[in-house]
């Protein structure tokens, strides 16, 4: 059996694995795909949202620690991760002091490295590493959705804002390399354009138009990811 815990930010995210990934990788030989919030399960209210490592990292070890035969993996946003104060997360701010022109997928790997090797100190010698694949989304969730703009646009019952979408995706490498400051993070520049945008339904409702394949072909470290899951289940993808 095959069994992948993804461990997700918010319901976004939660909505993403269980109707978009999901699929895909029972496809691929999964026999069980689960997304669990963040946090405190019970406590619906406070679930989702970034919370402190320490209470991400006791979530984590307890499900590696209960299924010693799954695997543990993450989809939480680079945006807005702590670097500082209570709980700062493995590796970001390290990946914040990169230089200004490094690549989305070297920042993402900073910090995905700094986890893997937290938790497996925490696990233990005997631990198999290849269990726990950390993902952090450059640079946010709505990032993904640049790449189809007309999809996206589609999607989110605004057709008319394809070229709009695609004149912002055209000034990054990959829809993952749209910067992340407060005013020009992909959300601020989606809310820019949709007044209102509701992240739960409009981005679960672009991602479902937009596609897996579309997303793993515009943005290579979402694809570096669905490669490792993919080798996990020891199927290959069809071609």
């Amino acid at each position: 059996m095959t069994r992948v815990l993804i461990h997700v930010e918010g319901q976004t995210e939660e909505t993403f694995v269980n109707q978009v990934l999901a699929p895909h990788l029972y496809d691929r030989g999964y026999t069980k795909v689960s997304a669990r919030l963040l946090g405190n399960a019970r406590q619906r209210d406070h679930r989702g949202g970034i919370r402190p490592w320490p209470v991400v990292r006791g979530d984590i070890l307890r499900h590696l620690r209960e299924d010693r035969d799954g695997l543990a993996t993450t989809m939480i946003d680079y945006y807005a991760l702590p670097q500082t104060g209570a709980g700062p997360w493995p590796g970001r701010a390290e990946a914040s002091a990169l230089p200004s022109g490094a690549a989305a997928t070297q920042r993402a790997a900073t910090v995905e490295a700094a986890l893997a090797a937290d938790l497996g100190h925490a696990m233990g010698s005997d631990f198999d590493p290849a269990r726990f694949v950390p993902f952090v989304v450059m640079h946010e969730f709505e990032g993904l959705l640049f790449s189809d703009c007309e999809a996206f646009g589609r999607g989110i019952g605004r057709p008319d804002l394809g070229p709009r979408f695609e004149a912002i995706r055209t000034r990054f490498a990959t829809p993952e390399d749209i910067n992340d400051s407060p005013i020009t993070a992909p959300s601020k520049r989606v809310e820019g354009l949709v007044p209102g945008y509701q992240k739960p339904l409009l981005g679960t409702l672009a991602a479902l138009a937009i596609g897996i394949d579309a997303i793993r072909r515009a943005c290579p470290h979402f694809e570096q990811w669905l490669e490792r899951l993919d080798r996990w289940s020891g199927r290959t993808r069809p071609p």
